[in-house]
């Protein structure tokens, strides 16, 4: 009779293997297998406890397994599951009702799908037709997706290589250098995608005059201003959107990640200005009910505990006690609220595993960047756990 864990049904070994044979081998997998979370804790299959500061990739910010969330999705569950677009939907109506009180008044029209990839691909497209042109700016170390257009605006040659020709059209300049953005203008420029802070690209933030002159100059020229927020967005930064502490509107605002709790969604906001016409876009299961449900539950419990101010702060204290340490491996970090890039002397991917070993879960963002995106509800005794961690490995 074969062991069994104390959580999961099938044993660690049974869940590497069946991954490592049936999935198709897209993804670096570490050796181990998560199958249980709560609040700022993963477990994996043999029962050992985790401080998670992967967060599914800056999804769970409520906390894995939020138990206003999981309520939510139960009462949705019994009532109904999924009913498309071309019906109308209680829940989801009370979604984007919450959307709109919570993302600036210019930004009127909403479409909802189900991740940040498909957010900007609804972008691109209502760009263009709004425009009639096709050609877009995006910023060197750019991160959008990997889908044909998300891929297109995005730049690491190491994720587009076995996919040319993408779409045509896309300028690439440096992040925060107006003057090479300026002369990839064009009369035939449609957008210009920008994240307020690039995530996958090192955690690089945008400087303000960067990005008002490119809002004054989308004003010029008719140019449409995409704001990526994906990873940004909903209380990560210290703002329930990092556009709140530039002050400056998009045309369009690309959300998705925490918005659900866990739950797949995403949405495109878009102000008056953007147009398209009847069925030339949709989503199968964009704005189900079940994930309008999630996304409800997950919001509200943002406004309710104050995540916003709760990512500031501890994001502040995180980097006061951790630059206070001088960690000889460190050669600077960049933060804002709890989005954390550490940026090491020599590559880190050692460093990620040595982590994992000794309890706690990073990822990487650039060969020598260590990526922290706790949930927000971590407890402050979890983050000087963290800081002790990080203290051990990177001294």
């Amino acid at each position: 009779m074969r062991e069994t864990n104390p959580i999961t049904d099938l044993n660690t070994q049974e869940i590497f293997d069946s991954e490592n044979s049936l999935e198709i081998p897209i993804y670096m997998k570490r050796e181990i297998a998560i199958v249980q979370g709560d609040g700022a804790i993963v477990y994996d299959s043999n029962g050992e406890k985790y401080i998670d500061c992967v967060s599914g990739i800056g999804v769970a910010s409520v906390g894995h397994s939020n138990s206003d969330v999981v309520k939510a999705i139960t009462n949705q569950a019994s009532k109904i599951i999924t009913t498309p677009e071309i019906f109308y939907n209680d829940t989801r109506a009370q979604l984007l009702k919450l959307l709109n009180k919570i993302t600036p008044t210019e930004l009127t029209q909403i479409f909802l799908c189900n991740s940040g990839t498909e957010a900007i691909e609804a972008a691109i497209k209502f760009t263009k037709s709004t425009t009639g042109k096709s050609e877009f700016i995006s910023m060197v170390r750019g991160f959008h997706g990997r889908t044909i257009g998300a891929l297109s605006a995005s730049f690491n040659k190491h994720y587009k290589d076995d996919f040319e020709p993408l779409l045509t059209g896309f300028h690439f300049v440096p992040f925060n250098n107006f003057s090479k953005l300026i002369e990839k203008v064009n009369e035939n420029t449609a957008g210009i995608i920008v994240e307020l802070i690039q995530g996958n690209g090192g955690v690089h933030i945008a400087k303000q005059e960067f990005i008002l002159k490119i809002r004054e100059l989308c004003n010029e020229k008719g140019i449409m201003l995409i704001f990526d927020e994906v990873q940004t967005g909903f209380c990560r930064t210290g703002y329930m959107f990092a556009l709140e502490k530039y002050g400056i509107i998009p045309d369009i605002l690309c959300l998705a990640k925490a918005m659900g709790g866990g739950i797949p969604i995403g949405a495109t906001i878009c102000s008056s200005k953007i147009e398209i016409g009847l069925s030339k876009h949709g989503s199968t299961f964009g704005g189900n009910p079940l994930a309008c449900a999630a996304s409800i539950a997950t919001i509200q419990f943002m406004l309710d505990n104050k995540l916003s101010q709760q990512a500031q702060e501890k994001g502040e204290y995180f980097l006061r006690k951790l630059q206070s340490l001088e960690l000889r491996l460190i050669r600077k970090i960049r933060q804002e609220g709890l989005l954390i890039g550490i940026e090491c002397k020599q590559k880190v991917g050692n460093y990620i595993i040595e982590l994992q070993n000794n309890g706690l879960l990073v990822n990487s963002a650039g060969s020598n960047v260590i990526r922290l995106l706790p949930p927000l509800v971590i407890s402050y005794e979890q983050l000087d756990l963290v800081i002790e961690k990080l203290s051990v490995i990177l001294n």
